[in-house]
């Protein structure tokens, strides 16, 4: 039993690059944003997808729903194992702010051991979208085509499973806005078939 994967960040929105948005409400795509969701579900549109899942976060729904709407498919069914890492005491600091604290270097330079303060650590968020994505292909018809509309570092989490990279090594690949990152798992474990295809200028 096999299912593919269509791993999918969300479009741009209103605190890209300017703030860590984590699991705040009210965080919805930005202009530019909904300009790309468009064009992804556009560039999808020719390709088979049975099924989509999202984020409960607005600026996920809002992406996966404009997929569905071009594939004519029913609404997309929001997860919370698909949601942003609990990014705790930091959620909704700028980036400003978090330059030079201590713990957000190592934060960024040890991925595999520390933990945001009041919040996760990556093993959790990656051990979350994981287990989901294995419930999954377990569960459904064999060779499902499933897209998961999430974040950037829960796709690098997944991502870094399939590969069996260490967790340290995270940043060492981008996971772009509106990007698709292909997997397919089976009973016999995972294989990354592309990286962050960018389907949208």
């Amino acid at each position: 039993m096999t299912a593919t994967f269509l791993l999918i960040r969300h479009a741009a929105h209103i605190h890209l690059d300017q703030r860590l948005s984590g699991r705040m409400e009210h965080v919805p795509l930005s202009e530019a944003g909904r300009v790309q969701a468009e064009a992804l579900a556009a560039a999808l549109a020719g390709e088979r997808i049975d099924r989509i899942e999202c984020s409960p976060l607005e600026r996920a729904r809002e992406t996966a729903a404009a997929i569905a709407t071009a594939h004519g498919l029913p609404a997309p069914t929001p997860v919370e194992a698909l949601v942003e890492i609990d990014m705790g005491d930091w959620t909704g600091a700028t980036f400003d702010r978090l330059h030079g604290d201590p713990a957000w270097d190592r934060w960024n330079a040890e991925r595999g051991t520390a933990r945001i303060p009041g919040g996760e650590t990556m093993a959790e968020a990656q051990a979350r979208i994981v287990g989901h994505l294995s419930a999954l292909a377990a569960s459904e018809a064999d060779g499902a085509v499933v897209a998961l509309v999430s974040h950037s570092d829960m796709i690098r989490g997944a991502v870094a499973y399939a590969l069996g990279l260490p967790l340290d090594r995270l940043l060492r690949f981008d996971i772009g806005p509106a990007s698709v990152s292909r997997m397919v798992i089976g009973d016999w474990g995972a294989k990354l078939h592309s990286l962050n295809e960018r389907m949208v200028a």
